[in-house]
């Protein structure tokens, strides 16, 4: 039986050049990286998950890749890598990097061979069209940064297809070689030692894309064929999918028609991440029992993976227009936090007007529902976003370590940055960084330790079942609850701002020395459990019982 470790881990997700700065240059790297993870071990975190890594003209911070066998030269090089992970392993951590295999860049000599001639062994590595395409302006992922998906080459005096910018032509999945390469390229990264993959844009990667067909059939068996490969190369190896699916569909993306969990390890739970935001913008608990209620039942060793902020903008295209209204007003009321129409490009901490207790509150639902949670770098800590970078960037500034210039980041000078470190203001490297609140035992970094510390003595949280407990209570309170083999925990958190008490005597009978092991504030006996406190913003963890 595979370990299945994914379960009951903490994903940390950064990008290499907006982390630490070992050698002064401006940019993040491996080295800064290995220096931090004394700190992720700390904070609690056992999987490490890598924005790309690879050589890139990074025209999309390093998603259009140039070679899959290699690390960008601003990183560090192959030995470097080895390291990082020998030392994240030392440390008890796995490391999951990004597979970006749905597109190349167009300076891949992949592409630049496929253009030049007609007898190129890549020319049918991509997918072409000989005429202008019919859906030529159909499918854009990104609406207002890209007009097509079809862009006319005229060295190869044909059309090629990019579901993404024109500077990425997709990959023909259709093409057997092309198979084997993104299996080739698994194989290798396995054997170096990482734990698995991120694998980017999912529904893409299996799209039959043919021209003057915009709704391309997707063949979930090339899934099923990369998880078995994966697994005999490493056999607790996981494949962790982005599958921003309607949710009839999201169980295919698991395992075929028999049942078993033959395909993706894990999915975020995109549906779970737009009802958390609307909930948080409503302080009402609805959506979230909602969510609860629609997800589709997963095959065994099946698991999501929930966020509440990940590496790219807030997609609220799952949501109808006018809950999508609701959030814009309520989190990113001006155009300028807005991004593609459908989501928001700003951090947690300030769409929660920097109300720690707001924020403890988000973040404590957020790990204490079912699946694995992944936790953005900076989130820790509280920082802000950076409105003046263009698009996603704004929440990819750099890490804000301590109060030396650049927040600590990098020695370099300020103009010579990859990315500004925010500076000046409430979120600015001055006031928010980790030196400061490592200091401060009541800081939001302290808070997120003991938070995580609770978690991972509670496995049945990321492995168990997640219920939810149906009893009279304001809108605003969830109380849910959590089984598995290890025991019972029960969940009380109050998205509103008035406080509640609740009767949960119904679960009286089970309790076994019951007692808060999280909350936002001491709470009296639960006593009978007919009158349970939970203030506003507040939240309770509370261990039921204990098998084993």
């Amino acid at each position: 039986m595979t370990d299945r470790w994914y379960q009951k881990a903490v994903v940390y997700c950064a990008d290499i050049d907006t982390f630490a700065d070992s050698d002064g240059d401006g940019c993040g790297d491996i080295r800064g990286m290995i220096g931090r993870l004394d700190y992720l071990a700390r904070l609690g975190v056992t999987c490490l998950w890598l924005n790309p890594i690879h050589p890139s003209p990074d025209r999309d911070d390093g998603y259009d890749v140039t070679d899959f066998y290699n690390v960008d030269p601003r990183f560090g090089n192959l030995g470097d890598f080895a390291e990082l992970l020998h030392e994240a392993g030392n440390l008890g951590i796995k490391v999951i990097i990004d597979l970006v295999v749905n597109h190349t860049s167009d300076k891949h000599p992949w592409f630049q061979s496929a253009r030049s001639s007609p007898d190129s062994p890549y020319r049918d590595w991509y997918v072409w069209s000989e005429t202008e395409p019919a859906d030529r302006k159909q499918g854009m992922v990104f609406p207002g940064e890209q007009d097509e998906t079809w862009t006319y080459d005229r060295t190869a005096k044909l059309w090629y297809y990019h579901r993404f910018y024109k500077f990425q032509p997709d990959l023909n999945i259709t093409n057997p070689a092309v198979r084997e390469e993104i299996k080739k390229i698994c194989a290798f990264w396995l054997q170096l030692g990482v734990a698995g993959f991120r694998m980017d844009a999912v529904p893409f990667i299996i799209e039959e894309t043919r021209p003057g067909e915009p709704n391309a059939t997707k063949d979930l068996e090339f899934l099923s064929d990369l998880r078995q490969w994966v697994q005999w190369r490493k056999g607790d190896a996981v494949l962790l999918a982005e599958a921003n699916v309607e949710p009839d569909e999201l169980s295919k993306f698991f395992g075929d028609g028999g049942g078993s969990n033959n395909r993706i390890h894990m999915l975020f739970d995109f549906m779970l991440n737009t009802r958390l935001i609307l909930a948080l913008a409503r302080e009402d608990a609805e959506p979230i029992i909602d969510g609860l209620r629609d997800t589709p039942k997963l095959p065994q060793g099946g698991q999501w993976a929930t966020f509440l902020r990940n590496h790219d903008e807030i997609d609220l295209s799952r949501l109808t227009t006018e809950q999508r209204a609701e959030v814009f007003a309520k989190f990113g009321p001006e155009p300028e936090m807005q991004l593609y129409g459908r989501g928001i490009r700003r951090r947690l901490a300030p769409m929660l007007n920097n109300d720690r207790r707001h924020i403890e509150l988000a973040y404590a639902l957020q790990f204490s529902l079912r699946g694995t949670p992944v936790l953005r770098y900076g989130e820790e800590i509280g920082m802000g976003e950076d409105l003046t970078q263009e698009g996603r960037h704004a929440i990819r500034t750099g890490m804000q370590w301590s109060q030396l210039p650049n927040g600590g980041f990098s020695a370099a000078k300020t103009g010579d940055l990859v990315r500004p470190v925010i500076s000046g203001g409430d979120f600015g490297w001055e006031k928010v960084n980790v030196t400061v609140q490592r200091h401060n035992p009541q800081s939001l970094l302290s808070w997120f330790e003991r938070m995580i510390r609770t978690l991972r003595e509670a496995p049945e949280v990321g492995a168990g079942s997640c219920t939810h407990i149906d009893i009279p209570a304001p809108t605003s309170v969830l109380v849910h609850r959590a089984d598995g083999e290890t025991g019972t925990m029960v969940f009380v958190h109050n998205l509103g701002t008035e406080a509640a008490t609740l009767d949960l005597s119904s679960l009286a009978d089970e309790a076994e020395q019951p007692n808060d092991v999280l909350a936002d504030q001491e709470y009296p006996e639960l006593g009978k459990w007919d009158k349970v406190e939970v203030a506003g913003y507040g939240y309770r963890w509370i261990r039921l019982r204990r098998t084993a």
